[in-house]
């Protein structure tokens, strides 16, 4: 699209900016704590060494201005900061620093001049060699580079001096960055061996039948799950690694209790619909009937009230309607009135009010507009507008026109749907019969447009109102006066016990009673998140629960939490500390591997001796085939069984039969029907390769995750904005 819908000359830096931005995170209040004192972890720790508050007011300065920044440039909304995306790059960027000091990693001034500028053996970076492109060679051109580098250096303009400031910073971190890893990579190895084995892993391909006799085939009930029987098999066996908190961790359990229209409620809003429908295509200015009942204010006339399909490419930038209505407005007519119809989670009434056609071919001329020159440049645009025509434009684009990605192709723009273009711009194209050469402004300065063609299926332009079944007052105050009442029921009961569990086994066959669920949320003390609220202050009061000083297993909410069209009821039902292993954190565990074991061993007894048409014969099982390799350890009808793949081969010949053996879904007796060897193979270098190539991918990921665990990093965030004493 060359210059529309995109930046040109500092593409380059913004994006600089924006991925700089990572390292930065959006801090709420940090210094809203109650009480007074200092806590121990403020917001984060490294090394156990608190992280500096004044490191990310600084960081948040830069992506707060870089995301302003963005905005401005892309005539876009300011997007909000992933926040935790954005705590991993900085911690990742604390300890890599930590790192890069120890190792004596640096970056040079002749160094950086050199990965800048791409010589002494550096390429090109794509980001630069895109925003410095010689127009005649159309390659990259380092004059353009480092004038562009020498004016923002010695600019008056403080913002200016700053933005250089960032990038040369963001280069020189890169830079540090690719010298880390690469020497990291070094370590990695592959034998001759290890390719071999891979190769053989992979190519060696078993055919094989066998019964699978499920452990869901026998009742849980038939076996005794007393918890003398579960302890006893948990003291067996807790030294398995599956059992380890690989974290301290608290246990939330919770249900939420919906608050939905009642049938009165639903009742009312179908009256109301209706009423709207029979008022839309009566009223006498859509815009004003919009305005009144909608509860989306939304309007306008131009394409950019155009909808498309929900599965259109370029919905997110669009009003939608679901994919099935799409057949019935392809067959529409401006005045048509449709709906109701649901769309996602929203009733809607439209009434067609024009056409947009999918695809726009156009061509213009760019008149950019420096500061003070906007009154010279629109005199020059209208000047120009007097004597152009369909015949002499090319002539006026090759003459006028900056925008160089276009004027190489007599200003055309080819193929684009409306919204990839600035509003403006759009709005013409969309709107404008095809051949008028008309004038437009937008933030990249003045352009004359001529339309070229459109084509493709015409997309509806809609006035929408759209309104929201919920609950009424009435139908709220009853759902919060039973909610209510289950918190002191469960209050009631809950403090009759003594025993922590009895009180979360008590919470879930109350709940169970009352019909609903209680689903379980583990909270890790190093990392405090909480999936699935929507409410930041209902997040907080669930971490209240779990984590004030003196929580304890058995505690609930002391009143109903509210979390956008629900209420919360919750008990904390496990506090889990980094090494322990506690029988009743992990009782669910161990009844289901207790039952598997025991299950396991009656079946064995069963299966053991027989054939396979024996063990299918008068029962639901059947012979099933499959095959496999090594490498992937799937079974065809059962799923992941590595234990099972692994046994055939290790050593079985064709024709031969396995002993019962214990899987995941249950117990297995297997045949080899034939093994198709692997070709064979002069080298193993294509394996070779692949294998080191993967094990240098995962560098990056792993290193990360070692630094983690070796500076002991605590995300106390979360905590240390809620007010939390840590």
């Amino acid at each position: 699209m060359a210059l529309i819908g995109k930046i040109r000359e500092k593409s380059w830096l913004i994006l600089i900016i924006v991925g700089g931005a990572l390292l930065a995170f959006i801090m709420g209040d940090w210094q809203k704590i109650s009480g007074g004192g200092e806590p121990k972890f403020g917001f984060g720790t490294v090394y156990g060494e608190k992280v500096s508050i004044e490191d990310y007011n600084a960081a948040y300065a830069i992506a707060d201005l870089n995301a302003d920044r963005a905005a401005q440039q892309q005539q876009q909304p300011k997007q909000p900061v992933d926040q935790a995306a954005v705590w991993n790059s900085f911690i990742q960027d604390l300890l890599l620093n930590k790192e890069y000091e120890a190792l004596g990693i640096n970056v040079g001034p002749a160094e950086f001049d050199a990965y800048l500028y791409g010589t002494d053996g550096f390429e090109v970076m794509p980001d630069l060699a895109q925003g410095f492109t010689d127009s005649t060679t159309g390659l990259f051109n380092a004059k353009l580079l480092q004038a562009r580098i020498e004016e923002m250096k010695s600019s008056e303009d403080a913002e200016i001096k700053k933005q250089w400031e960032e990038s040369e910073k963001y280069y020189v971190e890169k830079r540090k960055r690719e010298k880390y890893f690469a020497i990291l990579e070094q370590g990695a190895y592959v034998t001759n061996l290890e390719a071999k084995e891979d190769y053989l892993a992979q190519k060696e391909v078993k055919s094989v039948s066998y019964v699978l006799k499920r452990y869901s085939e026998i009742k849980n009930e038939e076996f005794n799950t007393s918890d003398v029987k579960l302890k006893a098999y948990f003291e067996a066996n807790k030294d398995k690694k599956k059992y380890e908190n690989r974290f301290s961790t608290r246990e939330v359990r919770y249900i939420d209790i919906a608050i939905e229209p009642s049938k009165a409620d639903s009742m009312k809003f179908n009256k109301l619909t209706s009423s709207l429908k029979a008022g839309l295509p009566a009223a006498k200015n859509d815009s004003i009937f919009v305005m009144k009942n909608s509860d989306l204010k939304f309007y306008t006339s131009s394409a950019y009230s155009t909808a498309v399909p929900e599965n259109h490419a370029n919905a997110k930038q669009h009003l939608t309607y679901p994919t099935y209505m799409d057949t019935v407005f392809k067959k529409a007519n401006i005045g048509d009135i449709y709906g109701p119809y649901d769309h996602q989670g929203v009733t809607n009434i439209v009434k067609v009010i024009g056409f947009t056609r999918d695809t726009i071919n156009a061509r213009h001329i760019l008149l950019p507009v420096a500061e003070g020159k906007e009154a010279e440049v629109e005199a020059r645009a209208d000047s120009i507008l007097k004597v152009i025509n369909n015949g002499n434009f090319v002539e006026f684009v090759k003459k006028y026109s900056t925008d160089e990605g276009s004027k190489a192709k007599d200003g055309e723009l080819g193929d684009f749907f409306f919204s990839q273009m600035v509003q403006p711009f759009a709005i013409y194209c969309a709107d404008k019969p095809i051949g008028e050469i008309g004038k437009v402004r937008s933030q990249f300065g003045f352009h004359i447009i001529e339309v070229l063609d459109r084509k493709g299926p015409n997309h509806p332009r809609l006035a929408v109102v759209q309104k929201t079944l919920k609950a009424s007052v009435e139908t709220t105050d009853m759902i919060e006066k039973g909610v209510y009442d289950l918190l002191y029921k469960l209050d009631a009961k809950l403090s009759a016990k003594t025993d922590v569990y009895a009180k979360v086994d008590l919470f879930d066959t109350i709940v169970s009673k009352a019909g609903y669920f209680a689903r379980p949320v583990n909270i890790q003390d190093n990392a405090p998140k909480l999936y699935g609220f929507t409410s930041k202050l209902a997040e907080d009061k669930i971490l209240a629960l779990a984590f004030n000083e003196e929580a304890k297993v058995g505690d609930i909410v002391n009143s109903p939490i509210k979390d956008d069209n629900r209420y919360v009821l919750a008990v904390v039902s496990a506090i889990k500390v980094k090494g322990e292993v506690k029988f009743e954190d992990v009782k669910l565990i161990v009844k289901n591997d207790y039952l598997n074991d025991m299950k396991a061993k009656r079946l064995t007894s069963q299966m053991a001796g027989k054939s396979l048409s024996q063990l299918a014969k008068g029962s639901n099982n059947q012979i099933a085939t499959a095959e496999v390799t090594f490498a992937t350890p799937q079974l065809t009808g059962a799923g992941f069984e590595p234990e099972i793949i692994g046994s055939l081969f290790s050593g079985l010949k064709d024709g031969q039969l396995t002993k019962p053996i214990q899987g995941k879904q249950g117990v297995y007796v297997l045949r080899v029907d034939k093994t198709l060897k692997a070709p064979a193979a002069s080298n193993y270098d294509v394996e070779k390769g692949q294998l080191l190539g993967a094990a240098k991918g995962k560098i990056s990921g792993e290193a990360s995750k070692a630094l983690i665990e070796k500076a002991d990093v605590i995300d106390n965030r979360r905590f240390f904005e809620t007010g939390i004493r840590r």
